[in-house]
């Protein structure tokens, strides 16, 4: 495609403020050029008779039970240091919680389009929807997906500047989450044999930011991608899966399925922590999500150490937890 025949249709469809959804609303039955994925001829585990699973570890009585916790830790201190990559249950959040969540998601982008359009922006807002953040900058083929993003710490919203529709849900849900997230840095620190309050103490938790994702329906998948191969740039992702399914781990230069458990939640260690640690622990992991589906990903980011993170020598050789996921730096 000539770059200025990209561009004019780059700037066509994000002057519509409809998103990917407003495609599939319009009856498309071809994906635009646009969206055009290059074919990946990675293996799948799942077909290739390897039963490589991602671990789940049950977060139950960790408060109360001191033998409960060492067990936890390390099971986070293994899985990190495999994958980089784990699903937690019994951490908390009502199952009925997460659904409503999830059901949050979907009913924003499922709403009238001219409420929707309302909240269309590539400017800095407290909230945020558009399609592809980077559209407008980038020469690579963009992805089957529409996104929200709430930054809730650390300046949290005002209430009237979120969605009617998911503003309750949303608030309540980053509550639990900001919870869950201070735990699982608690661990992750008694993991790397520190205090349980290092990670925080040093701004880990200081900021949380929420993307809502959501991938419509798709009249020729094989052209396409929801989410490309990536890293996350944050301290940790926690992520809420529905019930479709489509989250892959690469590892060992293979994609690994994480399956849907309707009351877990993912959590993948982000580039800011190996970073943060990367004089004195090596944490030698990337992953790449494969997701075709709605989800909800809550972000753990970081402001102050930001700089610091940038400057630290990013060859330490130092090793504590040493991923043997396939990586890309």
């Amino acid at each position: 495609m000539e770059d200025l025949e990209r561009v004019k249709e780059l700037k066509a469809f994000d002057e519509t403020k409809l998103g990917v959804r407003g495609l599939v609303d319009a009856g498309i039955t071809k994906v635009p050029r646009i969206f055009y994925q290059p074919p990946d001829s990675t293996k799948k585990a799942s077909e290739s008779g390897d039963t490589t699973t991602i671990p789940v570890i049950d977060l139950a009585n960790i408060l109360e039970d001191p033998c409960a916790r060492k067990r936890v830790v390390e099971s986070v201190r293994d899985a990190s240091e495999i994958f980089g990559f784990f699903q937690i249950v019994n951490h908390g959040i009502p199952v009925s919680t997460l659904n409503e969540m999830k059901d949050g998601v979907v009913s924003f982008f499922e709403q009238d389009s001219e409420v929707k359009k309302k909240y269309y922006t590539r400017e800095r807002k407290p909230f945020v929807y558009n399609s592809n953040y980077n559209l407008l900058y980038t020469s690579d083929p963009i992805t089957w997906k529409d996104t929200f993003l709430c930054n809730r710490a650390p300046n949290p919203p005002k209430p009237e500047d979120l969605p009617a529709v998911c503003r309750n849900i949303l608030l309540e849900y980053l509550n639990h989450v900001m919870k869950v997230g201070t735990l699982v840095f608690e661990l992750l620190s008694e993991a790397l044999g520190l205090n349980p309050t290092y990670l925080i103490d040093i701004g880990c938790a200081e900021g949380l930011s929420a993307f809502g994702h959501y991938y419509p329906s798709c009249p020729e998948p094989e052209l396409t991608i929801g989410t490309v191969k990536h890293a996350d740039i944050d301290f940790i992702t926690v992520l809420l899966q529905d019930h479709i399914g489509g989250l892959q781990v690469l590892h060992k230069d293979m994609w690994v399925d994480v399956p849907t458990i309707p009351e877990a939640l993912v959590v993948n260690i982000g580039d800011f922590l190996q970073a943060c640690f990367c004089l004195f622990f090596f944490f030698f992991y990337k992953y790449w999500p494969f997701i075709l589906i709605a989800a909800f990903s809550v972000h753990f980011q970081e402001s102050n150490l930001l700089q610091r993170c940038r400057a630290l020598d990013l060859d330490g050789s130092n090793t504590t937890f040493k991923s043997n996921s396939s990586a890309v730096l």
